[in-house]
């Protein structure tokens, strides 16, 4: 897959120089291509390999042009096209544009008046407070820019867990495959679903441990082999992050498992629940003196320490040891039972075609109705992001009849499936909506976010949003602090009073599945529970295998202890507009 990417970024690239040169049009092209790409879940290597150019041009979002772009890296390595727009461009587009706030036209102005050309020479100049004096610039602007370089820094050696968890799939798959293998685990952060991961950690029982590190160090895409020994060995793949194998002994497979997911802080207290007990815990068991009570299984390890069972996702020591203790011999579990995948029966904010999406609003119904999902909301932003064709009152009239008519074809087939018909309003500067409250009176459900003017100060966007959520037809906010992972850190927000008047003015808060916002965060998510507060977990697509995105967003809720009791899109179709109607 990682053809998909470099061909993403590449017309990531195309786009910034075009929109530099202020070419109509092509520049969204190339973005869409790039979207297209990345949400492929095959590769289009393989697509051409099967079908030659005419394939590609049957992903939606790839044109007959873009179609040849790509036969011609495929076949040759790389793109003409691109390559003379470099040359016409001589500085990395996508490294500079990678700081918050810096967009393609001031790259361009960098490089012309100051010659950067990557992210070095802009730290470097930035720091001579070279930038401050520039037409335009000024020294917010330079500020902004250290800042936003000092982010990049800290998140360059995370990786995104939608970037890393379908490659450790993969390799646990092929580990499986091989017949010494008997156990394999994901362990680390990755099995506790943090939104980013550092590297990744296996474990094995094998009864070769020899041919078994043979054959993870051959594995698909390995770049470097750091170490290899008997019991261990540590890669880097093509993708950037590092993977580690460990063979442990079948009688400590479960001890291995429990401390090698993590995390330090919640190791560190249990261990401490050992010492009370008169036990010693490590990575090869749990012990009494030099006798092993427990080790085989990792259930076995609380089981001994007289607890419950508590989720890898939330063992994060934030109060789970404590719930998981069995409380005055009452055998009381303390601990939540934790939304699953299987509790969605609908996504309810997504987008089709009208507003940019790369699909039809029927084709995105059918492939929620294959998933198995009841319902699916149609979401599409309002006329304020005039960059994705924002819908106006008038649009939104003319969807709600195609919507209509669709919904007669589901229920004269039978099927139990219908399309809700909301959308996303834009949250404007004094908190009012860029949609008329006559226009969203009409629809199923509203969301509302913010997507513009980001650097307000605490007070006045924690004003902004709780002006908007007490508007009596706005029922979910989306992407509630607007972060973007390894992208920009969330806009200054006074979370606890956007909670408190959440909870008073029965305001849904999002948690956003898109692997570059899971938003709310876990902290954010256990803190709206606790508040009794309802959350709803969506995908935020743009095309139909974007719905898949569900996966992080329920893993992003378990981490932040939510039940199936606080998603209001695990409810029945009925009882979910029961619920959006009891704002009004």
């Amino acid at each position: 897959m990682m053809t998909n990417k470099e061909l993403a970024n590449i017309f990531k690239e195309i786009s910034f120089f075009l929109e530099i040169e202020e070419v109509p049009f092509k520049p969204y092209a190339y973005r869409r291509a790039a979207m297209a790409l990345e949400g492929l879940s095959e590769s289009v290597e393989s697509i051409y390999q099967q079908g030659g150019s005419r394939s590609i041009q049957d992903v939606p979002g790839i044109g007959k042009h873009i179609a040849q772009k790509i036969e011609e890296y495929l076949e040759t390595g790389a793109i003409k096209y691109y390559q003379d727009l470099k040359k016409k461009h001589p500085f990395q587009i996508r490294e500079l544009t990678a700081v918050e706030g810096l967009g393609p036209k001031m790259a361009e102005t960098l490089y012309k008046k100051l010659n950067i050309k990557s992210l070095v020479d802009l730290e470097k100049k930035a720091r001579q407070h070279k930038i401050a004096d520039l037409p335009y610039f000024g020294q917010q602007t330079e500020k902004n820019i250290l800042e936003g370089i000092a982010f990049l820094k800290k998140s360059q050696q995370r990786f995104l867990l939608a970037e890393v968890l379908p490659v450790v799939r993969l390799i646990q798959k092929q580990l499986l495959s091989l017949k010494e293998v008997k156990k394999i685990a994901i362990a680390g952060s990755i099995r506790r679903m943090k939104e980013t991961i550092g590297d990744v950690d296996f474990l094995v029982v094998s009864e070769n441990p020899e041919k078994t590190m043979n054959a993870f160090c051959s594995l698909f895409d390995i770049i470097k082999v750091w170490a290899k020994g008997p019991t261990k060995a540590s890669v880097r793949l093509k993708q950037g992050f590092d993977v580690d194998l460990r063979v442990v002994p079948k009688q400590s497979y479960g001890a291995a498992l429990q401390y090698f997911t993590g995390s330090k802080e919640h190791n560190i207290h249990l261990r401490k629940i050992a010492i009370t007990k008169g036990y010693k815990l490590n990575e090869y068991g749990l012990f009494k003196k030099s006798k092993i009570i427990a080790g085989q299984k990792e259930k076995e390890i609380y089981q001994a320490l007289d607890m419950f069972f508590p989720p890898p996702e939330i063992r994060e020591d934030r109060g789970e040891i404590e719930a998981a203790l069995r409380q005055y011999k009452k055998e009381k579990n303390g601990l939540p039972r934790l939304i699953e995948l299987k509790d969605i029966r609908g996504d309810l904010h997504n987008h089709s075609t009208w507003n940019g999406g790369k699909n039809t609003i029927k084709e995105m119904a059918f492939e929620a109705k294959n998933i198995g999902y009841h319902y699916i909301g149609i979401s599409d932003h309002t006329k304020f992001l005039r960059i994705e064709n924002g819908l106006d009152e008038k649009k939104l009239s003319q969807q709600a009849k195609e919507i209509d008519k669709l919904n007669k074809e589901f229920k004269k087939s039978k099927d139990n499936f219908i399309i809700l018909h909301g959308c996303e309003a834009n949250i404007l500067k004094d908190g009012s909506l860029d949609i008329k409250d006559n226009a969203l009176k009409q629809l199923d459900y509203v969301i509302a976010g913010v997507h513009s003017q980001l650097n307000m100060d605490k007070e006045a966007m924690t004003e902004r949003i709780i002006r908007a959520m007490k508007n009596p037809y706005v029922h979910i906010i989306s992407h509630p602090t607007g972060r973007l992972l390894k992208q920009r850190n969330p806009y200054p927000l006074d979370i606890d009073k956007i909670i408190r008047v959440a909870r008073e003015t029965k305001t849904v808060l999002e948690i956003n599945a898109s692997p570059v916002r899971l938003d709310l965060n876990d902290i954010n998510i256990k803190k709206a529970i606790e508040n009794k507060v309802k959350l709803s977990i969506n995908s935020d697509a743009h095309q139909k295998n974007q719905l898949s995105y569900i996966q992080y967003g329920v893993a992003q809720a378990r981490r932040g202890w939510a039940g199936e009791k606080d998603i209001i899109n695990t409810l029945s179709v009925k009882a979910l507009l029961k619920l959006i109607k009891s704002k009004k």
